[in-house]
């Protein structure tokens, strides 16, 4: 695999904290640039100039990070572009500082705890998505909370689940409970329709959120719904 396929599938490893989406995926990679010599360039967009900076930070930050990971890439600049905030953004990440440093005394402390919240929203979401299916596709209330891990289907939502439940600490090995809690406990049968309610409603909004940022950043660069592309 060439380096380029390496950094863009590097770039795709890093989700928009709010809507728990690659930054690939949503568009959000606008330019990539990869040099003979191992200098990559990577340019971001948002979908308007006024979205969070803290979740901008968050993007480039994971960006530069992720493919700074890579076997032969020498430098790294990752720019945002077209953002009110872009100038602090970018120079922090010139120097490799952190939030704080880029807005000096507006700030409270790092973004862990933000970014620890919306994994918790977008664990919800995708284990909503993963229990509908099941229901959907004729298991019982009973057998849905007896499912492990290992027992899903290979779906983007499975291995991204695995992967929040991780990073949040929480119970992830193969035979761990497919469906749990906010503090890992598995799901009991009498839970699980209140459970489910309140994680429908996480799921709309941030598919709700993501299929608007997807407009606004179309509209904003003048780019072709895909919808009407394919057909």
């Amino acid at each position: 695999m060439s380096l380029e396929s390496r950094v863009l599938a590097a770039l795709g490893t890093v989700y928009d904290p709010e809507l728990d989406e690659p930054i690939t995926t949503l568009g959000f990679v606008g330019a990539c640039v990869v040099t003979a010599e191992g200098d990559v360039d990577v340019r971001l967009r948002l979908p308007t100039p006024q979205c969070a900076p803290n979740f901008a930070f968050l993007m480039a930050a994971d960006a530069r990070a992720a493919v700074r990971r890579l076997r032969g890439v020498r430098e790294v600049t990752v720019v945002l572009e077209d953002h009110y905030t872009g100038e602090e953004i970018n120079a922090a990440m010139r120097r490799g500082d952190d939030f704080g440093s880029a807005f000096p005394g507006e700030t409270a402390g790092e973004l862990d705890t933000l970014r620890e919240l919306f994994q918790r929203k977008a664990l919800l979401a995708r284990q909503a998505r993963l229990c509908q299916a099941l229901l959907d596709a004729g298991a019982t209330p009973e057998a849905v909370v007896a499912r492990r891990l290992a027992d899903l289907p290979g779906t983007p939502d499975a291995a991204r689940v695995a992967v929040l439940r991780a990073a949040l600490g929480l119970p992830h090995a193969a035979d761990a409970p497919a469906i749990v809690a906010g503090d890992g406990a598995p799901l009991t049968v009498s839970e699980l329709p209140m459970w489910l309610r309140r994680a429908r409603l996480v799921r709309l909004s941030l598919e709700a959120n993501g299929g608007m940022c997807r407009d606004l950043l179309r509209v904003r660069y003048g780019e072709p719904d895909q919808e009407e592309v394919a057909s």
